[in-house]
Formats: C-alpha cells, structure tokens, sequence
C-alpha cells in the first residue's frame, strides 16, 4: 500500500501531530498524577491511547517537568535489568494538573460547540 503524500494529505498529518502535541504535557502530566510511573510505562499508554510518542519526545518534557519542580523521581530496583527511575508529581505538580484540567475542559466544551456540524456540513 502506498502511502498518500499529496499536499493535502500532509496538511492534515502536520495539524493531527500539532493537535497530539498541544495536549502531550497534560496527558503526561495525568499519567504521572495516577500514580509513580515508570518512564516506559508512561511510553506505553501513550502508545495504547495512539498518542504516539518516542523517548527522545518524552525525556525532555520529563527532565523540564523536574526542573519545574513538578515531578521528583525514585529510583527503585527491577526485577528484569537496573533500577529504574518512578516519576510522581510534586504538590505543585497536582496544581498544574488541576489547572490544565479546568483548562482543557473549558476548551473541550468552546470546540464542541463550535464543530458541532451544521446541517451544511453533514454529509
């Protein structure tokens, strides 16, 4: 199968990344909230939820959260290699969370009304 490169095809691909990008430090930031969290298995829900992610995306948000002083770390043992680094959030942490939270329900509800389909536009 071929994959479809046409000018169109990767507008749409470049504002569905954009879109993915703009909500990654909230989703992070709820993965870590539910609980200490393991680097790899942060990269694996965000896999599962198709938020796509590679390491080299994840670190740096990790290590910014961290100087932000919105995640600490723990290393603790593993039973399959060397110890690995659990991320939880900070107090500070939890407030960023709350407050993204607020303001990504806000917004959810503002596009919802907004790309509510007209009966134009339902076909």
């Amino acid at each position: 199968m071929t994959q479809d490169t046409s000018p169109l095809n990767k507008f749409i691909e470049n504002s569905q990344a954009q879109m993915r990008r703009g909500t990654l430090e909230l989703v992070i930031l709820a993965i870590i909230g539910k609980g200490p969290v393991y680097a790899g298995d942060i990269l694996a829900q965000l896999t599962e939820a198709k938020l796509i992610v590679v390491e080299g995306t994840l670190y740096p948000i990790l290590s910014r959260f961290r100087r932000e002083s919105l995640v600490t770390y723990e290393w603790q043992e593993s039973e399959v290699g060397p110890p690995r680094k659990y991320y939880a959030l900070t107090d500070d942490g939890t407030k960023v969370l709350q407050t993204l939270r607020v303001s990504w329900n806000t917004l959810h509800i503002s596009l919802r009304s907004i790309l509510k389909p007209s009966e134009r536009t339902k076909k």
